[in-house]
């Protein structure tokens, strides 16, 4: 393997870690990456993007198998509370998939799993928001960098 290729599966982790509960910080790799210039942009943004959005897929598939401990003594919200936040995020809860890539969206990946969110609206919301972050962050280094 590649030195290149080491430091793509290196952002790949980074941006897969950052996605879950782990704490892992994306943003310094991709953008010593980017500055190293070794990478065509459009190559560390879909490597980024697709590692985060599958660690964001690993919290949706926590919040599914979650849901199932809904009876149990206990599980952290009572059935009333359960139901209640339910109806609130089938209102307005799916488009909080937007903000999963700022520092609290991991919360939002692991409810959308509780809530049952459709997976393709799952993926679909935050692929678009995932991809935008380091959409907009490489557009930042690159204005930085002069």
């Amino acid at each position: 393997m590649t030195a290149g290729a080491f430091g793509l599966m290196g952002l790949f982790l980074a941006a897969f870690g950052a996605a879950t509960i782990l704490p892992f910080q994306s943003e310094v790799v991709f953008v010593a990456m980017q500055l190293d210039g070794r990478w065509p942009v459009w190559l560390i943004v879909a490597v980024a993007s697709v590692g985060n959005v599958l660690g964001a897929v690993v919290n949706y598939a926590l919040g599914l198998g979650a849901e199932r401990f809904r009876h149990r003594r206990w599980f952290p919200a009572s059935e009333r509370q359960l139901d209640r936040a339910q109806r609130f995020w089938q209102r307005y809860g799916l488009w909080t998939l937007l903000l999963s890539w700022a520092p609290l969206g991991d919360a939002f990946t692991v409810i959308a799993g509780v809530m049952r969110v459709a997976a393709w609206k799952f993926l679909v919301l935050v692929s678009l928001a995932k991809t935008g972050r380091y959409l907009a962050l490489a557009w930042a280094t690159a204005a930085a960098a002069g």
